[in-house]
């Protein structure tokens, strides 16, 4: 396989995407339909609880747990005196002066809920188009940084300026970069529908209760396509032949350059096993991936943030030390790129790169991981080396991690990856049996405990065991018990 393909895994269930650039999978999407994505979604809220300390506030919509808005996303009170340069002043106000307990506000949710997190809000909200994003009560035009090329960004911005005029002018837009090239119908066609979308969303607004929702973004399969912007993508295709039929039919509305691309897959193998990425995903739930020149690499995901190790492992190389050092930072900085993509990794990320002592290749090493990270479409942003080798990186995040959507904490160690070791279990045991006798007088003491404590206790630990059972002077005996985890045991008195 050659070029960018998307592949697209259909069931009643859930569905599945995988963007295939050169025959790699480089980026996986996934929506259930029990938990769709929330993000883009529109709500009608009612603020529950303001805290003046946190700058920010709790706001119903409906979800299981409330969602969070903070100040900085509310949009601010217009102030009538002026700034130095005559525009109108927006100063800070906190979030006791912009929102009250009960208030009913619009909000669109940016990140869905993650972990123990309730969804974040704000009510600067947008609705994107093909070519444009609409920014209701907003007065500015804005470009794509993407589209550099100063001619052409001259020429978006004098047509949208007048659409803006003739046909939305208490509205802002920006242009997205598949606008790059369109011509002016098709700019005037996006505003025209982008206006009667958003009447439509303030009429249902205006006629619902607090905690419902006005507007839910597109499904994942037409939002990929939406959103897949300046990527030339050589074929779509779907194992779902009606969902091949809706793809086809919305590319007929609104991308018709890709009509022709799309393809219904028949086959009787799964599309996603033929393709190898059912493969590719469960590597990419593991913690160490392996580089061809023999190094690896370690992944582990924190609370706080995502650290990614580097080890030369069986790669020696062939000159000298450094060199080897600097091939294999090099290979971890393109792999790197894209398993972060790949995992879906945000919020703060960093990375170990093995030390190196040239200048020259601390910078080759960052060029890397910054060439690796250009097709990425989350908004990333690199720091150099750090004094202590360290790369600091931090990439957007609005949806859950591949390894959150697919995994669940593990039920024996709750997610530490750890378990106390038998002799330590049995040693907390020791320490019980000594609390519980001076507090209880009995004739006999049961052990209930897990099939490898007691195989310790009878073995290794026998003589520790006798010693205690005189001290105590009370008999000891034991039951195993199959459906205890290692950590667990119980004392009981007879």
């Amino acid at each position: 396989m050659t070029g960018t393909e998307l592949l697209m895994n259909i069931t009643p269930q859930e569905s599945r995407v995988a963007l295939v650039e050169n025959g790699i999978v480089t980026e996986l999407h996934l929506e259930r339909s029990r938990r769709r994505g929330l993000v883009g979604s529109i709500y009608k809220g009612r603020v529950c609880r303001v805290l003046p300390g946190m700058d920010a506030a709790f706001v119903d919509v409906g979800l299981d747990r409330t969602a969070f808005l903070h100040a900085s996303d509310v949009a601010p009170v217009e102030r009538e005196e002026l700034c130095n340069n005559g525009d109108p002043c927006r100063r800070h106000e906190s979030i006791s002066q912009l929102l009250r307990e009960g208030q009913e506000l619009l909000v669109q949710v940016i990140k869905d809920p993650l972990g123990s997190k309730g969804a974040r809000l704000t009510t600067y909200v947008t609705v994107p188009s093909r070519h444009l994003v609409l920014m209701p009560n907003q007065a500015n035009i804005g470009i794509s940084t993407r589209i550099e090329d100063d001619g052409t960004r001259s020429r978006l911005r004098e047509t949208m300026e007048r659409l803006r005029g003739e046909y939305a002018p208490e509205h802002g837009f920006i242009v997205r970069t598949a606008a790059e090239l369109a011509d002016e119908g098709a700019l005037q066609n996006d505003v025209i529908f982008l206006k009667k979308l958003w009447d439509t969303l303030q009429e249902s607004a205006a006629n619902c209760e607090a905690g419902q929702e006005i507007h839910a973004d597109l499904p994942l399969v037409l939002r990929i396509l939406r959103d897949m912007v300046g990527v030339e993508l050589e074929r779509i295709r779907i194992d779902s032949r009606e969902t091949w039929q809706k793809v086809r039919e919305f590319a007929e509305r609104y991308i018709p350059e890709l009509t022709d691309r799309i393809e219904h897959y028949p086959g009787e193998r799964p599309i996603f096993e033929l393709f190898n990425v059912e493969e590719e995903i469960q590597r990419a739930l593991e913690r160490k991936v392996e580089l061809k020149s023999g190094g690896y690499l370690i992944f582990d995901q924190t609370e706080a943030m995502t650290t990614v190790d580097i080890n030369t492992g069986g790669f020696v190389g062939h000159r000298n030390l450094e060199e080897t050092i600097f091939k294999t930072n090099l290979e971890a900085a393109q792999a790197i790129g894209r398993q972060l993509r790949l995992r879906n990794l945000g919020g703060i990320i960093i990375i170990d790169f093995i030390d190196m002592q040239d200048e020259e290749h601390k910078r080759q090493v960052i060029r890397a991981l910054e060439r690796a990270l250009e097709r990425d479409h989350a908004k990333c942003q690199i720091c150099d080396v750090s004094p202590l080798g360290l790369v600091e990186m931090t990439r957007k995040r609005t949806r859950d991690s591949l390894e959150h959507l697919l995994c669940e904490p593990c039920p024996t160690c709750g997610g530490r990856g750890y378990l106390k070791s038998a002799e330590t279990v049995c040693y907390e045991l020791f320490r019980e049996i000594l609390r519980e006798a001076r507090q209880y007088d009995a004739k006999e003491l049961r052990v209930l405990a897990s099939q490898s404590v007691i195989d310790l206790l009878l073995d290794e630990e026998s003589s520790s065991l006798a010693e205690l059972q005189e001290f105590v002077g009370v008999p000891i005996r034991f039951q195993v018990e199959t459906l205890y985890q290692q950590e667990q045991f119980d004392v009981v008195f007879v």
